[in-house]
């Protein structure tokens, strides 16, 4: 029988999200399962046997992050990002599990396509991979795809992606199927019709730069119809990415009437807005587009009083010959995995939040929704971990990304936040310099 490993965490700043606070301690961490939180100094590390002892040096310790909605091209498109690829990149940001998209080249809409994906980030990524599997048959909103199958077979969750199911009919009915499976939905919030041919946020800037825009009314018409479809169906829903003042009062409303709903936006809509596209930097071209600053404000501030649950990456990579177009025709999407961290510290750095509430929404509440016991430090919790230094500042620079793709916005800019190491199960799977 193989012998318990013990590994000890002194001196660190421990970051609690289910009870809201910051200590001074340390972390036993067991076999890969975290055994005992130690509040106060350590002051005698040796009484604790441990085979393994880490000194944080006053850094910060919490919990890994939980990544919703993560772009891995295999298969199909590996020359933009391979599972070994985004599996250092995450390791490199904190990202302890990533869960992907079926946005694949074809689509992940069967059971076999879903056990080739599952058996390549075993081989290739050292952090989690959780997969999520399409909602209908070639996301193409005609015929939903065997949700009992795919959930035997490993999915999560299931999505569309950006593909909007417009047949309302079939919506229902695979909503109707994922609830009586207990199945999660997660929904691309965006009316197709109003959005067709946009690439930017409509408005005087889209006005002045000669771009088509789309109103932000179309994400508040798209979950209005996705609300009255959950209340008809009682299914579990997450709407993905939720980026306008519009839509807050109709998400605020379904909450209050007890729906089974909970929302998510990116990253970058909570960082940056319309204006930093400038003069048609691809680099910036999103999907949904970037908004106006009014709209960002008002989508941090859903963050932070817990309206918005879940912060995530929207991880999404683009080869050099995709973006180096013309603003409407270049691809949407940046890759985040390693920028995720720095870029949500800014809201902490401006005291738009603060630390324990940023990693519910990154590390707690998604684990919750998808039903994973990580995203805590708490006793018998996965010893997933990020140690890391909120004040450490640096330059961007893409061209040191683990992500074969490095379409990245925050390319050049002044940053804080470095992670120091990030564990798998008590396991080091990254460490500053390595």
């Amino acid at each position: 029988m193989r012998p318990l490993t013990l590994t000890l965490f002194t001196n660190a700043r421990l970051i609690d999200p289910e009870a809201g606070q910051i200590i001074d301690g340390g972390l036993l961490v067991e076999d890969g399962t975290i055994r005992e939180i130690l509040n106060g100094p350590v002051e005698n590390p040796t009484k604790y046997g441990a085979d393994t002892v880490i000194d944080c040096a006053g850094k910060y310790l919490a919990p890994g992050i939980v990544d919703i909605g993560v772009k891995v091209c295999e298969p199909g498109e590996r020359h933009k990002e391979s599972f070994r690829s985004a599996g250092a990149a995450a390791a490199a940001g904190g990202v302890t599990t990533i869960v992907t998209r079926p946005d694949t080249d074809p689509a992940i809409d069967n059971p076999e396509t879903l056990e080739f994906v599952i058996r390549r980030a075993r081989e290739a990524a050292p952090v989690h991979v959780l997969p999520m599997a399409a909602l209908t048959k070639g996301r193409m909103g005609r015929e939903m795809t065997e949700i009992s199958f795919l959930l035997d077979a490993g999915a999560v969750a299931f999505t569309d992606c950006d593909h909007v199911v417009t047949d309302t009919k079939v919506f229902s009915r695979a909503l109707t199927y994922a609830r009586s499976l207990g199945a999660l939905v997660i929904a691309h919030v965006q009316d197709p019709g109003l959005s067709a041919g946009s690439c930017v946020t409509s408005g005087k800037f889209a006005s002045l730069r000669g771009l088509p825009g789309v109103t932000p009314m179309a994400e508040r018409m798209a979950l209005d119809r996705d609300i009255a479809l959950i209340e008809m169906t009682g299914a579990r829903y997450h709407a993905d990415q939720i980026t306008t003042a519009r839509a807050l009062p109709a998400l605020e409303r379904a909450k209050a009437n007890g729906l089974d709903i909970t929302a998510g936006t990116s990253v970058h809509h909570l960082t940056l807005n319309v204006l930093d596209v400038a003069d048609y930097r691809t680099f910036f071209k999103l999907k949904p587009p970037l908004r106006d600053e009014d709209d960002r404000t008002a989508v941090v501030e859903a963050v932070a009083s817990g309206l918005i649950d879940i912060i995530s990456s929207m991880h999404t990579p683009q080869d050099e010959e995709s973006k180096r177009l013309p603003f409407e025709e270049a691809a949407s999407g940046a890759v985040a995995l390693e920028t995720f961290l720095p870029a949500a510290l800014r809201l902490v750095h401006a005291e738009q939040i603060n630390l324990p509430h940023l990693w519910r929404a990154m590390s707690l509440n998604p684990a919750k929704r998808l039903g994973l016991p990580s995203g805590r430090l708490s006793a018998g919790a996965p010893a997933d971990l990020v140690l890391f230094d909120a004040n450490a500042p640096f330059v961007m620079d893409r061209t040191t990304l683990r992500s074969k793709s490095r379409n990245t916005p925050f390319d050049g800019q002044r940053m804080q936040g470095k992670v120091l190491a990030t564990y798998v199960d008590g396991a080091c799977v990254f460490e500053t310099g390595s």
